[in-house]
């Protein structure tokens, strides 16, 4: 019955040099503060250059327990990492891992020494989380572009289901990719999260994305659920604005916002690129699962009205796509000799041929349409291959935005550079 001291774990609220700090000169120790007292095993701090050699000593603790020192050799220019390990007052491990310069930049926290590149389970998440997009920008886009007008209550829950669930997942899936990065950052288990710092990775461009998406998420389930609750239709326009907004999260943190020759218009092309898709691929979704057998009065309207659209959607998918190759593949041969390149080509598959299977709805089956024909039975099990195909481009673009783009070639020397003074 009465109160206990509880302890919650030590956080670390200071390092010297600081998170991704440059500094002039070599530093004499390397120092780390938390808010509570912490044990100082002797392996409880590791300095890492870029290739792995250890530069630093035995760590040890002071009169004040809260903070633990460990001495560290003439660092020449380069990036270096630390790595540490401590055992805090409630007896559970805290660990983490940030990264510094001498005379030089700080490598990014997910290129520290140790780190692992991407996974499979990455891949596989990054494409969950493209679904996701589609499921939701790509079905309001359809319900408020293409099918303006009430469905049938059936189709309306239907639809309801479908966008709720991409919501859902691309929060909660999101959170499982910056999980998923922290771990190969922090080379930490998986449930020893819990107890590591995340704050370095917080602080990147990555971390700062997700932050942002996964708040900007929660409000658009929030006027998703508010306008099933009410109703009111309506209220699905902020509900796509939004989410369509800050899907430009993957933009502004991936390929097109930090690799060389990067700019705004490759990110906007990145973006536009992106939403094009997950609208084309969401649309067949809702066309395919809710129009269709849900539907049947409005089949041959919704079929026209989307096949407009899509035109639309390719045209710009394909202009920013190859925008964006030309980009990041500086020769021609990148396509066959570089692991990107190679990807990018299953890719251009897979879209070729979408579109051959887009052109036969759009240059066949919509000129009948028009005319008056009768439905054709086919076309169900047609607009659901479509949307498989749809699917494997994006898990291919998945696996592009986890590998790297190979390396620019240099700039070739000037020639005043060569000429000799008379």
């Amino acid at each position: 019955m009465l109160p206990g001291v509880a302890w919650a774990h030590a956080t670390l609220t200071q390092t010297i040099p600081g998170f991704a700090k440059r500094v002039q000169r070599s530093p004499a120790f390397v120092e780390l503060r938390f808010d509570q007292s912490v044990k100082a095993l002797p392996n409880a701090i590791t300095v890492y250059t870029a290739k792995g050699k250890i530069v630093s000593g035995r760590a040890r603790g002071g009169t004040d327990r809260r903070i633990v020192t460990v001495p560290v050799h003439n660092l020449q220019r380069g990036g270096y990492t630390v790595r540490w390990r401590l055992v805090s007052a409630d007896s559970h491990v805290v660990s983490g891992v940030f990264t510094f310069g001498v005379r030089r930049t700080a490598p990014k926290v997910t290129e520290a020494f140790g780190a692992s590149g991407p996974t499979t389970t990455e891949h596989v998440v990054r494409w969950l989380y493209f679904l996701a997009l589609a499921l939701v920008a790509g079905g309001l886009g359809f319900r408020l572009l293409v099918v303006r007008g009430p469905l049938p209550t059936r189709a309306e829950r239907r639809f309801y289901l479908l966008t709720g669930a991409g919501v859902v997942a691309a929060i909660e899936v999101g959170i499982l990719a910056f999980l998923l990065r922290a771990e190969d950052a922090l080379q930490l288990p998986f449930g020893a999260f819990f107890y590591g710092d995340l704050s370095p990775l917080a602080s990147t461009r990555f971390g700062t994305a997700f932050v942002a998406m996964t708040l900007g998420f929660a409000l658009v389930s929030a006027f998703l659920f508010l306008a099933w609750l009410t109703d009111r239709t309506v209220l699905l326009w902020p509900a796509f604005l939004l989410a369509i907004g800050f899907a430009s999260g993957l933009s502004l943190s991936g390929h097109s916002a930090v690799d060389s020759g990067s700019s705004w218009l490759s990110e906007l092309a990145d973006w536009a690129h992106l939403t094009a898709a997950s609208l084309w691929v969401g649309g067949l979704v809702q066309l395919a699962f809710v129009v269709w057998p849900l539907a049947p009065g409005l089949r041959r309207g919704a079929f026209l009205g989307f096949s407009k659209l899509a035109t639309v959607l390719i045209a710009v998918l394909l202009s920013a796509g190859i925008y964006l190759s030309v980009l990041r593949l500086p020769r021609l041969s990148d396509l066959w000799t570089a692991g990107y390149g190679q990807v990018l080509l299953v890719k251009l598959a897979l879209v070729s041929l979408a579109l051959l299977w887009g052109a036969a709805h759009h240059f066949l089956v919509r000129p009948s349409l028009e005319r008056g024909a009768p439905l054709f039975a086919g076309l169900p099990r047609s607009l659901i291959g479509e949307s498989a195909v749809g699917m494997a481009i994006l898990l291919a673009a998945a696996v592009l935005v986890e590998s790297r783009p190979p390396p620019r070639p240099p700039a070739a020397p000037s020639i005043a550079s060569h000429a000799s003074t008379p």
